[in-house]
């Protein structure tokens, strides 16, 4: 099978130029709709002011944004670019009021609104201009670059000189007009990212997948405790019960043996419930604070523990979820600390700065915590991060250990 003969550069020319004409003729469409979707843009905020308008806004923010990303996906086709669909704020959730205002205060949508004009006058000038190059380029790249093929063919034929690639005069100029509303439409359309927006949302991701799993653990948890815990002994109670009332006719002494073994399962019973309750909103709390917390914490643990506090001792109290993290923080930091640090002193610095609650545990011991190891650590981090907060942890091999949590708290 011969093989297949290399286009003239009359054909290659116009395949580009087809191509990229190709991109500008539905050019002239979309400025046509780009007109269009103006004048409605300029309708909807005219009644929205009249507050009448305020339910179409949203929905005419949708059809403005599925009609951005149609020319974002189309650009990025063009210039060979991944495409990422635009991060825009949600509008399906809310009354019509919040809706509204997420609509008015996204940067994004308003480049969008500014695109629209500017898209109606470049769509249209760029296409019109590549209809006008065509009948001009096939003219005179017709006779120049069949005079050049000839040219090549006789240096192919005579030298072995491989024929240059030829776009010639006037055809050439469509894929750069193509490529210059592509890179229009892509700067001015480009998603308006404040500093870090990425990493940021990065971390948000990671951090809620952790508090997902952190949450999973702790229903595990309780579930666990109920089952092992007070559901047996209600088991055993009901049991002991129903056996007192079968002895309590033949043997009165022996059935109120069983009910006081019943009494004390009853006892043992509410203990454990109320240490289930205890870890999912210690009492301590509500009834004390986060300081009276924090000092009985330190009284039940065995390695004297010198306590600071700053800040939240005057009458304001934190909110119920920064105070139940920091106490948590600090419950587990003081249990590892008794049982696995060696240590013979440790510290508890409680700081309510603007702003944010800073929570810093330290201890003399051996260190080497490792948050792999299954010590609790990353219970902690995960907690912290799931109110958006920061841990720090060092922890050198021979010591010490310090852990240092910050809690975002608002005021």
């Amino acid at each position: 099978m011969s093989p297949t003969p290399a286009p003239t550069p009359l054909t290659a020319a116009v395949r580009r130029s087809w191509d990229a004409s190709y991109y500008l003729f539905v050019g002239i469409p979309v400025a046509l709709c780009t007109y269009l979707c103006a004048f409605l843009v300029v309708v909807v905020l005219m009644f929205a002011a009249l507050v009448i308008g305020l339910p179409a806004l949203p929905e005419a923010a949708k059809l403005l944004r599925r009609f951005a990303e149609f020319e974002r996906r189309r650009a990025s086709a063009r210039l060979g670019v991944p495409f990422a669909p635009t991060p825009y704020p949600p509008l399906d959730e809310g009354g019509t009021v919040e809706r509204a205002r997420l609509v008015l205060t996204d940067p994004t949508t308003w480049r969008d609104v500014i695109w629209l004009p500017a898209q109606t006058l470049m769509g249209n000038v760029l296409g019109y201009a590549a209809l006008v190059l065509w009948p001009i380029g096939l003219l005179v790249d017709g006779v120049v670059l069949s005079v050049a093929h000839l040219l090549d063919r006789r240096a192919v034929d005579e030298y072995g000189t491989p024929p240059p690639r030829r776009q010639g005069w006037v055809l050439r100029w469509h894929p750069v007009l193509a490529d210059l509303s592509a890179n229009w439409t892509r700067s001015l359309l480009r998603p308006i990212h404040p500093e870090g927006l990425a990493e940021r949302i990065t971390q948000l991701t990671e951090s809620r997948a952790g508090a997902v799993e952190a949450h999973g653990a702790e229903l595990r948890r309780i579930e666990r405790d109920l089952h092992d815990g007070a559901q047996a002994r209600i088991v055993a109670l009901s049991m002991r019960i129903g056996l007192a009332k079968q002895l309590l006719d033949r043997d009165p002494d022996l059935a109120r043996a069983r009910l006081e073994e019943a009494q004390d399962g009853a006892d043992a019973a509410l203990a454990e419930l109320r240490h289930v309750v205890r870890g999912i909103h210690p009492p301590v709390l509500t009834d004390r604070g986060l300081a009276g917390a924090v000092r009985a914490l330190a009284a039940d643990v065995s390695v004297p523990v010198e306590v600071e506090l700053d800040g939240i001792e005057d009458g304001r109290r934190l909110p119920a979820a920064i105070e139940a993290a920091a106490y948590f923080v600090l419950a587990e930091a003081l249990t590892n600390i008794s049982k696995h640090s060696g240590a013979t002193t440790a510290t508890v610095r409680i700081d309510r700065a603007t702003g944010a609650l800073r929570v810093a545990i330290g201890d003399d011991g051996h260190g080497g915590a490792d948050e792999r190891a299954g010590s609790g650590l990353v219970g902690i981090r995960r907690r912290v991060a799931a109110l958006d907060g920061t841990t720090r942890i060092s922890s050198p091999a021979g010591g010490p250990t310090y852990i240092e949590v910050e809690l975002p708290c608002g005021s």
